[in-house]
């Protein structure tokens, strides 16, 4: 059961079983400082029991951290995300060891290889992701992976430097790549894209990989769904998420939220109650 009170937010539920959990939810985003409670506890009512939130730079550390300390089911992640390692240093490396021995992180993330964006540094990129999976290995920590137009390169350093497995978060990538990250002990990561219906690489991947290797996640603010496509995204979002993956599998939606939710639990070390 989730205790709190006072100034705490309440967003795990006991009074309905099972309940979903978002793998990866910024929620200390700026888009959401005007109504972070209240959608916190829209929610609860939408049968969301935890939500994990990773950093993506030091200075979000202390936010991400403080959020986990004053409400009740959110789990925190810290890391340095691959397009923020321009202003990165060696300090901040230290400054996450440092914080990563004290046991509050679930996770090491969002870290990883972007690709995608023009004017990419691959070789610094590739520095601090690899430091990172050091200190998750370090630390016997699963790591939270952004993979974009990197998947062969992000799976060779997995290889060089095995860590505890983790989550493919928001997976694009094939079949193959992803029987890859299946074997290295991944999870993979499934939200709005998977809500179109042009997605058909994605929807065939949410459709026929095996569901043991599947979570879910909103991305919020990112990444939107197909019904709030141009606006903002938002942890309530993933109850539709996740009777969209129902639909395409052809299973109940209880099922669906059984199995995703037992994946994140055991991929993150998450607690029963959430």
């Amino acid at each position: 059961m989730c205790t709190g009170g006072g100034a705490q937010v309440e967003i795990c539920l006991v009074h309905r079983f099972p309940v979903l959990i978002d793998t990866h939810l910024h929620l200390d985003a700026a888009e959401f400082d005007t109504d972070r409670a209240a959608l916190l506890v829209q929610a609860r009512a939408a049968g969301i029991g935890g939500v994990v939130v990773p950093a993506v730079d030091r200075a979000g550390f202390a936010r991400v951290l403080a959020l986990a300390e004053t409400t009740s089911g959110v789990f925190p992640a810290l890391g340095i995300h691959p397009l923020y390692v321009g202003h990165a240093d060696e300090a901040d490396l230290d400054a996450l060891d440092v914080l990563l021995a004290q046991g509050q992180a679930v996770a090491v993330g969002e870290i990883g290889l972007d690709h995608h964006v023009p004017g990419f540094d691959a070789v610094r990129q590739e520095a601090f992701f690899t430091a990172q999976l050091r200190l998750a290995r370090r630390h016997g920590l699963p790591v939270i992976l952004h993979v974009r137009r990197a998947q062969d390169t992000v799976l060779a350093a997995l290889r060089r430097t095995r860590v505890t497995g983790g989550i493919a978060h928001a997976f694009n990538g094939s079949f193959q790549q992803a029987a890859a990250f299946i074997e290295l002990g991944f999870k993979l990561g499934f939200g709005g894209a998977m809500t179109f219906d042009g997605s058909q690489r994605i929807r065939r991947l949410a459709t026929e990989l095996p569901l043991d290797a599947i979570v879910l996640e909103t991305d919020a603010p990112d990444i939107p769904p197909a019904w709030a496509h141009g606006g903002r995204n938002v942890p309530e979002n993933l109850l539709r998420i996740a009777r969209v993956l129902a639909e395409l599998r052809g299973l109940s939606f209880e099922d669906i939220v059984r199995a995703t939710t037992g994946n994140a639990r055991a991929v993150l070390a998450l607690p029963e109650w959430c």
